[in-house]
C-alpha cells in the first residue's frame, strides 16, 4: 500500500453525529484495556476519561488522575493516546483535566469491586 491510499481498516474522519458517537463508544471501550497499576483497575472503570471530543483530524481526550502526583500519570497519559490512536486512526492529544478525582466518579461496578456501593 502507498503512503496516500487509505487502509480499509481506518476509520473515515466522518462528522456525522451517529458515526462520532459510535467512535466515541469503541474508544471509551478500547481503553478499559490501560490499567491503573497502583490500583489494577482501568481508566474508564476509575472514571478517570472525563471528555472524548472527535474532530475532523483530531481526537482530544480529557482526562484526570487519581491524585495530582500519581506516579503512573505519564504512563496512563501516554497509553491512553496510543491506544485511542491505534483505535481511531487519527492523531490524539491527551489534556490533563484539573478536576480533582473523587471515588463517586467510578462506574458502579468498580465502586462495588471497592465495597463503596
Amino acid at each position: 500500500m502507498r503512503m496516500n491510499e487509505m487502509n480499509p481498516n481506518t476509520p473515515s474522519p466522518s462528522t456525522s453525529p451517529e458515526s462520532q458517537e459510535e467512535l466515541v463508544q469503541k474508544i471509551r471501550e478500547a481503553l478499559r484495556a490501560v490499567i491503573d497499576p497502583e490500583i489494577g483497575m482501568n481508566v474508564v472503570q476509575l472514571g478517570l476519561i472525563r471528555n472524548i471530543e472527535i474532530q475532523p483530524d483530531l481526537i482530544q481526550i480529557t482526562m484526570i488522575l487519581t491524585t495530582p502526583f500519581c506516579p503512573a500519570g505519564p504512563y496512563l497519559l501516554e497509553q491512553v493516546r496510543y491506544v485511542t490512536e491505534q483505535v481511531a486512526g487519527r492523531p490524539t492529544k491527551v489534556i490533563l483535566g484539573m478536576e480533582m478525582w473523587d471515588p463517586s466518579m467510578m462506574e458502579e461496578d468498580a465502586l462495588a469491586e471497592w465495597g463503596l456501593w
